[in-house]
């Protein structure tokens, strides 16, 4: 039940976030229900997506997870994978920041988001081997994917064009990325998803 539940919050996420790339189609809905109706909509749907992701996954976990593959790992290669996880967790989270406080980072990568979300799911495929984490993270590694190539693709030029800083924002994110990447580690993977990260 759990797994299925997942899945459609996975289906209403990752379907709405694909919008977007369909400019016609967002054309016309965006036509139809007026630019605030499409906003208001696309938000509810993401929001009720996340909740059921999550409440899926945590009813999946709880009743016993699938293994498909991790059973097969020795623990040593397994305490590897944890690291590099680890390690590439933190420019994952600095670049999501730098998503938003736009500076070199964002020129040179164009969309830091994308990128982080391509980092953050590879990272966890890495150390989780079953089914429903392959599903999860592997759902959010093919829509990263698929929306990179989609941009390259466009022949609109999309939203009006946001002002990009200097350094001085990439500091910023540097620094907010560190603090964030922290608090994940430390306080919400333990106590939210209830999987220590740091000394294990």
């Amino acid at each position: 039940m759990g797994l299925a539940v997942m899945i459609l919050g996975l289906a209403l996420f990752l379907g709405i976030h694909m919008l977007p790339a369909h400019r016609d189609l967002r054309g016309r809905l965006v036509s139809a229900m007026g630019e605030g109706s499409y906003k208001l909509v696309y938000a509810l749907v993401s929001v009720l997506g996340i909740a059921l992701i999550a409440w899926g996954f945590g009813h999946y976990r709880a009743a016993g997870m699938i293994d498909v593959w991790e059973g097969l790992v020795s623990p040593k290669t397994l305490r590897i994978l944890k690291h590099v996880t680890v390690a590439l967790m933190l420019p994952a989270v600095i670049l999501f920041v730098a998503s938003y406080l736009r500076g070199h980072i964002y020129t040179a990568l164009k969309h830091p988001m994308l990128a982080s979300v391509k980092l953050w799911a590879a990272a966890h495929l890495l150390v989780n081997g079953d089914l429903g984490s392959i599903i999860l993270f592997g759902s959010f590694l093919g829509w990263a994917v698929f929306d990179r190539i989609s941009l390259k693709r466009r022949a609109d030029p999309g939203g009006p064009p946001i002002p990009v800083g200097g350094w001085g924002n990439d500091a910023i994110a540097v620094a907010i990325g560190i603090v964030v990447y922290l608090a994940l580690a430390f306080a919400f993977h333990p106590v939210v998803i209830g999987v220590p990260v740091v000394g294990v």
